[in-house]
């Protein structure tokens, strides 16, 4: 664990970054939402906020990983990490020729720069010429070196505040989780909404999987409740009123 006021592997630490293209200086992903905005990659469905990390569990590109393994808190940092520490190299292989067809028997009106699913693989449409689609299958920033400036905030030490990082950082939100530690037992009454969110319904064997690594948690709780509503009891009785007389305020002069 953190030595120092140092991050090591397995904290869980909140950061915020701007990631670039460092060839172009193009920014690509920020933690800031006026940072985005100046440049262009707002995203209204994306939260803005430090983002919570489990270090060492594999959820950021490896190179960013390995500079913040030993980063202090609350200092500047700036590295740039060689595409096989990134997206990796591009693959010639996976840039492939696909016919129209195959397009449109999915509804799909393929255009230069859409995102596809062809085959359970993702990939990005390059060209569209003389009914030929040409999608590359490589990794987003596959072949490029990509620069990050970051901050680590905090390394979080309460347990209580670290089961609740793992949800955020699995799931996207800790809000309406009512979450207990006791020892090694973790405890969590997940929110209405869980009960019917597919998403959660993935992200849950992630969040067990990351409480047991970041906290040794065992056992691992997770209470869904359903509450009967009681009727409501002693109810004033309504009032009756008289019939309002049918007619204009004139007809009754």
């Amino acid at each position: 664990m953190s030595t120092d006021n140092k991050v090591s592997k397995g904290d869980i630490i909140r950061f915020e970054f701007d990631g670039y293209i460092a060839e172009s200086d193009e920014m690509f992903d920020t933690t800031n939402a006026e940072t985005a905005q100046t440049n262009g990659i707002f995203n209204e469905k994306f939260k803005y906020a430090p983002m919570p990390l489990l270090v060492g569990g594999g959820r950021v590109f490896p190179g960013l990983e390995e500079a913040l393994e030993g980063s202090p808190v609350d200092e500047d940092v700036e590295v740039v990490i060689p595409p096989e520490k990134a997206a990796g190299q591009r693959d010639p292989k996976l840039i492939q020729m696909h016919s129209v067809r195959e397009f449109l028997k999915q509804d799909i009106d393929p255009r230069p720069g859409m995102e596809v699913n062809m085959n359970n693989k993702v990939g990005l449409i390059i060209s569209v010429t003389a009914g030929r689609v040409r999608v590359d299958f490589n990794r987003r920033f596959a072949g490029q070196s990509l620069k990050y400036r970051f901050k680590v905030l905090e390394i979080v030490e309460d347990e209580m505040e670290k089961a609740k990082a793992v949800v955020e950082m699995d799931y996207g939100t800790s809000e309406g989780f009512k979450v207990s530690v006791d020892g090694k037992k973790v405890s969590m009454v997940l929110p209405d909404v869980c009960k019917y969110d597919q998403k959660w319904t993935l992200a849950k064997y992630k969040v067990v999987a990351d409480l047991r690594e970041a906290l040794d948690a065992n056992p691992i709780e997770l209470v869904e409740e359903y509450v009967k509503q009681e009727e409501k009891k002693d109810q004033e009785p309504v009032e009756e009123k008289e019939p309002e007389e049918l007619g204009s305020e004139e007809d009754k002069s």
